[in-house]
């Protein structure tokens, strides 16, 4: 009796015709799965063959064995082979990865919002189509995968890189935009305006210098200087003004202006009543806290003072001027608490009746590359 297991691995083949180690899953995977599978048939082989061996030399012995014995040597066959089969089924099954399927496998992550994990199958893109027309692409996109991931430092650093490296292409150009956001988000507004006024100087289309008029003018309201913002909302092209609803953002900015604020430092002098500098920052809880506390610590230290426990006194006059000093503290922190509350609501304002979205780039030909983005910070 002869038994035999057979499997043959195909390795994918490219355009070329020349080997490809891309299959479904990873290359390291499946080379794996084929040394383990290539081995384990190369044991059973030689153990199939021992046993024929063993057979034919010894064939009055197994005839004579007893019948327990040569049932468990075939179940162990079975066994072998039902483990075996599967293995090179799996082995067999093979699909070739191109570029548009990685590209769209990454793009999936990224719609989900999965970005870690987009960043990786684009690097695996580029990894394995370093020639493919769409690597710059694919560099950009890593480069958004990290901004939206609120890793700001490595988005700027791949940004970068792709600017340094295609110099003046539009992702290059959207890139400068991508940097400048990225340094908005960690608060060096004199950073942001830097890469935005490279681009201004380099930028051969007027819509782009447009644009990053439009962004400089934002990190302005950001850095609350109204009037460098609307210096830098003039400078738009009249024919892109409209794109940019900038007669209406002028109009929201005359109307709000000049915003509601609130002086720190007349906070701090009305906080020698305590409770008035709160409640002049219109916190009224606070207000009504501060005075009640530092009240009822005044008129404790006053009672000691009057009964004669000058010890008791000197210790609840110590505490209380720590909860006098914290109470003019706060009350100054608040104002400018205010303050930045005020600007806030009133830029989500402008967000909310001037914001609109756009292409950060052009799709080249493919509608699922097309980007959106806010222009507003």
């Amino acid at each position: 009796m002869k038994i035999g297991v057979g499997c043959t691995i195909r390795p994918a083949q490219n355009k070329t015709g020349c080997a490809d180690p891309i299959c479904l899953g990873q290359q390291a995977d499946g080379r794996m799965v084929s040394n383990f599978m290539g081995s384990s048939l190369k044991r059973s082989s030689r153990l199939l063959k021992n046993l024929a061996k063993l057979r034919t030399g010894f064939g009055s012995a197994w005839n004579s064995a007893p019948g327990s014995i040569r049932e468990k040597s075939v179940g162990i066959l079975m066994f072998l082979l039902l483990f075996l089969c599967p293995i090179a089924l799996y082995a067999g099954q093979e699909r070739v990865l191109d570029p548009k399927s990685q590209f769209q496998f990454a793009e999936q992550y990224f719609e989900k919002g999965e970005h870690y994990r987009a960043i990786g199958e684009y690097e695996r893109f580029i990894y394995f189509f370093p020639d493919s027309p769409q690597v710059e692409l694919v560099k950009y996109r890593i480069g958004l995968s990290y901004l939206k991931g609120e890793r700001y430092e490595q988005a700027i650093e791949v940004f970068q890189a792709l600017i340094e490296e295609y110099k003046d292409t539009e992702y290059a150009f959207q890139s400068y935009l991508g940097t400048s956001k990225a340094y908005v988000l960690l608060g060096r507004y004199d950073t942001a305006l830097t890469s935005l006024n490279n681009l201004i100087t380099i930028a051969p289309d007027q819509k782009i210098r447009d644009e990053a008029y439009y962004r400089k003018g934002w990190v302005y309201l950001e850095m609350g200087l109204w009037e460098r913002a609307r210096e830098h909302f003039e400078e738009i092209s009249d024919q892109e003004k409209d794109r940019y609803h900038i007669e209406n953002l002028m109009h929201e900015i005359d109307t709000k202006m000049p915003l509601k604020q609130k002086n720190p430092t007349a906070a701090g002098v009305l906080a020698i009543v305590p409770g008035a500098g709160h409640l002049y920052c219109e916190r009224p809880r606070d207000a009504l806290i501060s005075f009640l506390l530092n009240g009822a610590m005044i008129y404790a230290a006053y009672e000691a003072f009057d009964e004669d426990l000058d010890a008791l006194g000197f210790v609840i006059a110590f505490f209380e001027l720590g909860f006098y000093t914290g109470n003019i503290y706060s009350a100054v922190s608040s104002a400018h608490k205010y303050n930045r509350d005020e600007k806030k609501r009133f830029l989500n304002h402008l967000r909310e009746r001037t914001g609109m979205t756009f292409s950060l780039a052009k799709p080249h030909g493919c509608k699922s590359l097309m980007l959106t983005w806010r222009f507003a910070f």
